[in-house]
This record gives structure tokens, sequence and C-alpha cells, in this order.
């Protein structure tokens, strides 16, 4: 029997997410996001569960090519661009659209020679200061990339630092909008600047293409929870109980001996660790489910064990289901008590986990790639 965990992708909840992100944004297209193996939900059940979104981005060059062997025909945008001229050719064969970000990927396209052009977004900087061409310099790099034959049609895109906390007093939202807007006015072109926190709270910003991310997975971008946005959990953590402890007033459990009972408990032993992508930082308390109860892990995490208070628990057993994040228990309930955001819990899921794939029903993933 293989060790009991396994996480769990629910198709149909990844499907219902894109539709929120859609009502959101009646007038725009989709690129729904699936970087980092689909926020490690896996690069085949993201295209799965986002059929019908009219173009997939991510940043991975590997990854936008096996989309293509698996079969999807619509768009692919690369969010970081190209890296070096041998990708061009690449970008090229398979017809996928690319972020320009800095002068040194126009200089790669003006020395390409490729057999035809290419559809380029052009980055604006609006002040998250990462990527992009700062208001001052982007026309310059337009015209640069006007000029270039490799060149098809130039859209335009930046990323908004705070569309979650619209208010930011070191960066508010309404200044990143009045630099990107006036960075591109006058110029021809779709515009992308809404990701999940912009598409979910300020539906105003969803110009020609929104970018969902985080939301498209059941996670939430702000503060607010994403079952109040109506959105579902792609991703359910499963274990079970392999052991258990008496542990009598006094004694402590786990490395460090950081967690000490102040009263006589009972101790369960989840198959679950650190190697697995279950946070090491996580402290006593972060919330656990134990055949769908709620609990919290005490002691330290371990690279192949979490400790649960079972002490309220007593029809736990050996073989409880235990659930670490996802179903009745959202993934940042968990991340929020770890320090943490949902995101990396997603992204941090290990390669030695078993990942499986919930069928949705037939009726809903009849819209194909």
């Amino acid at each position: 029997m293989p060790r009991p965990l396994v996480a769990a992708i629910d198709i149909a909840a990844l499907q219902s997410n894109l539709r929120i992100a859609k009502a959101h944004a009646p007038g725009a297209k989709t690129w729904a996001v699936v970087k980092a193996n689909a926020y490690g939900h896996g690069l085949a059940n993201g295209m799965r569960g986002f059929a019908a979104a009219d173009g997939l981005s991510l940043i991975e060059l590997d990854g936008a090519v096996r989309l293509r062997e698996m079969g999807w025909q619509k768009p692919i945008l690369l969010l970081e661009g190209f890296f070096e001229p041998a990708d061009l050719r690449t970008v090229f064969d398979h017809q996928f659209e690319t972020v320009v970000h800095c002068s040194e990927q126009i200089d790669m396209l003006e020395h390409a020679r490729l057999p035809g052009s290419i559809d380029i977004y052009l980055k604006a900087n609006s002040g998250m200061n990462r990527l992009g061409f700062k208001p001052e310099s982007f026309r310059a790099a337009y015209e640069r990339l006007a000029g270039i034959d490799a060149v098809r049609n130039i859209s335009f895109v930046t990323h908004f630092a705070n569309a979650d906390d619209a208010g930011n007093a070191a960066l508010p939202l309404i200044e990143q909008v009045r630099r990107f807007q006036l960075a591109t006015t006058g110029l021809p072109g779709s515009r992308s600047v809404a990701n999940s926190a912009a598409n979910l709270m300020h539906p105003e910003l969803a110009d020609d293409w929104v970018r969902p991310g985080i939301m498209l997975y059941g996670g939430t971008p702000g503060a607010a929870s994403a079952a109040s946005f109506g959105l579902l959990p792609g991703m359910t953590l499963e274990s079970r109980i392999i052991g258990m402890q008496d542990v009598p007033a006094g004694e402590a459990v786990g490395y460090g001996s950081r967690f000490v009972a102040d009263r006589p408990m009972k101790i369960g032993v989840v198959a679950c660790g650190y190697a697995d992508g279950y946070p090491r930082h996580a402290p006593d308390g972060t919330p656990i489910l134990v055949d769908g109860n709620r609990t919290r892990i005490v002691g330290r995490v371990s690279m192949d064990m979490i400790t649960v208070d079972l002490t309220p628990l007593p029809s736990a057993h050996v073989g409880s289901v235990v659930t670490l994040w996802g179903g009745a228990l959202p993934i940042d309930d968990v991340a929020q008590a770890a320090g943490t955001i949902g995101y990396e819990l997603m992204c941090a899921l290990a390669p030695r986990v078993p990942v499986i794939a919930l069928a949705p029903p037939a009726a809903a993933n009849s819209e194909g790639p």
C-alpha cells in the first residue's frame, strides 16, 4: 500500500472558478495563469480545468511547449518573455505570444532571423519596479518594436502591486493605473492589467484581457475569503492518522520539544511533513481536520510527519482521514496561521505527493482546448 497522502484536484471546481472570473469581466477575454505547474495542480489538470479560457499564460517555455503537445490550440502567453535568442525560434514555431519587458529582449528581436512574425505584449512598469518599461521610456520601446519585421501585433500589459489594497499609501492602485495610461494612451493594441485581485475587486479595470491566477485555484488574493466570492478549492491535500500516543502533562512533543502538554493529551501522527510541501514553520494551533472535525497541530512539523491534538476527538483512530487543506478547510486559513499565503502552499507541493484528478460531470467537460 502506498503512503496515505494524496492531493486531489477538483476539475469541476477549477471550471467553476474560471466562470466566476469571466462573470466579473464579461467584456474581456481571459488568460488563465498556469505558471508553476498550474500552481501545483498539474499542467494537464490546469488545461482541463481552464479549457473555456481564451488563452493560457505561464513563464516556463518548456511548459508552454508541453501545452501544445497536449493539444492546447488557443493562444499561449509567456509572462516573462524569452531569455536568450534561441528561445525565439521556439516561440515562433509554436506561435506563442510573449511579453517584452527590457531593451535586451528588443535587441534579440532586432537580430532574430525568423521565417515569420510573432505577437508581443509590451510591459509597462507602473510602479511595482520588477519588470517593464517606465512611462518615460515606454514609447521609445514601442517604436523600436514596431519597426522589427519579426514583430506582428503589439499589445500592452502591466502588473498591479496593490489591487487588493487600492489605497496603499506607498503605491495606490489609481497611481498605477495613471502611469499605465500615461505610457499607452494613443497607442493601438489590446490591454491587459487585471490580475485576480483586480478581476474580483475592480471589474472596471478589465480592459481587453484579464489574467486571473490564484482565484482560479480557489485561493484569495486579499483579505476577503475565497468563499465570499464563491470560489471553490481546487486542491485537497489529504492524509491519514498513522499512529497515536498518550502524552501525560509536562511531556513534550516533537523536535526541539517546542510543545509541552499542559494536561494529559492524545496525539495523532499524520503522514505528511515539510518534504511533502507542508510548511515547516507552521506553529502550534495551525488548523487541520480529522474525520472532518477541526483540531490543531502541536509540535514542530517534521520531514515526513505532523503531530495533531486528538484530545477533543475521542473517536479518532489510526486510519482516520486528515485534511491538511482544501474541502472544508480553506487553504488560506492554513496559510494565515503559518504566516504565509495560499500561493506558496499550493506551489510547494512536493513531487513525491501523488496527484489525482477528480473528473467533472460530462456536461461540464464538453468544451475542448
